[in-house]
C-alpha cells in the first residue's frame, strides 16, 4: 500500500529519517539503517495515518454532500393547489 513512492520521494524520506536521528539522537544512520526504519514505519505505523486520512476524506465528502443536498432543496418549487 505504501510502496508508491518514486525514487526521489523515497530518497527524501530516507534523508529525513537520517536528519531526524542526527538532530534528535546525535546518531548517524546509514542509508540502509534509515531504509529499515522506513520499512518499520510503513509496516507498523503508516496504516494508522492512512486510516485517519480516509476518515477525514469521508467526513469532507459527507460535508460536501450535505451542502449540496441543502442547495438542491432550496431549488424546490412550491406546489400550488
Amino acid at each position: 500500500m505504501f510502496d508508491r513512492f518514486n525514487k526521489e520521494e523515497h530518497q527524501q524520506i530516507i534523508q529525513s529519517i537520517q536528519d531526524f536521528f542526527l538532530e534528535e539522537r546525535d546518531e548517524e544512520l546509514s542509508e540502509f539503517a534509515a531504509d529499515r526504519v522506513f520499512d518499520f514505519i510503513k509496516a507498523s505505523v503508516a496504516v494508522h495515518f492512512y486510516n485517519v486520512g480516509i476518515q477525514d476524506a469521508h467526513a469532507a465528502v459527507l460535508n460536501q454532500f450535505s451542502s449540496l443536498d441543502d442547495e438542491l432543496l432550496t431549488l424546490e418549487r412550491p406546489v400550488s393547489k
